[in-house]
């Protein structure tokens, strides 16, 4: 990080300015790196905050053209930001949008069943499991709002028939994460994700395609 607060990703590629509430890490990253080189459709990055997960995908897919989807303002305006410091606005864009409102996604340009792959990173609590902070940009990024399953129901809408889905999230929530997608994606497959050897699962990465009726499929796991 510099004196202007600029986080550089992947080598140096992508330069990112981050606000309050979440910051982009290992989980971005990770999450990214599910997207396939040669997407040239279009890429969703839904609560997308300042804009890593998107413009990470956009750098890795150079064909695609990808949304960035987030419902806070600032967040936003940081999203909109990065896009422009990184010569990415010929193919980035910034849907303003409550996720989990069909309505709030149509307002915003969103049209459903258009997505050729769905990133995203949700917030990874619920408000009756942990002590929310009074910081409204942090409670906002890390609690959810609505149960996961509404939020990927939200995301899935958006995906075309066919498309690819990616999500990460804790590790002890895989059941919820499987319940989620149960009977909305096919060809699941869970790659967990271990912060050291010999250490429990931090995280899990889920892939899953949409009208698929593969099997689900339990990856090598990844080692940070």
């Amino acid at each position: 990080m510099s004196g202007d607060d600029i986080d550089g990703f992947m080598e140096g590629r992508l330069r990112l300015r981050q606000g309050r509430g979440h910051r982009a890490g290992h989980d971005a990253v990770l999450l990214a790196a599910a997207t396939p080189p040669d997407v040239d459709g279009l890429i969703l990055d839904i609560g997308a905050g300042a804009g890593a997960v998107g413009l990470m995908a956009a750098i890795h897919a150079p064909e695609a053209r990808v949304g960035l989807v987030e419902i806070n303002p600032q967040s936003c305006a940081l999203a909109r930001e990065n896009i422009d410091r990184n010569g990415l606005a010929a193919r980035v864009s910034v849907f303003e949008a409550d996720i989990l409102s069909a309505t709030s996604r149509r307002a915003a340009g969103l049209l459903d069943g258009r997505a050729a792959l769905v990133l995203t990173n949700p917030p990874f609590h619920e408000a009756a499991r942990v002590r929310v902070t009074p910081d409204a940009a942090k409670a906002r990024a890390h609690v959810a709002a609505a149960p996961l399953s509404e939020w990927v129901r939200g995301a899935l809408a958006l995906l075309a028939p066919g498309g690819r889905f990616a999500m990460i999230h804790r590790a002890d929530a895989l059941a919820d994460c499987l319940a989620a997608v149960a009977g909305r994606l096919g060809g699941v497959a869970i790659e967990p994700i271990y912060s050291r050897a010999g250490a429990p699962a931090t995280r899990i990465l889920l892939r899953g395609v949409k009208g698929s009726k593969a099997p689900l499929a339990l990856l090598p796991p990844l080692t940070l």
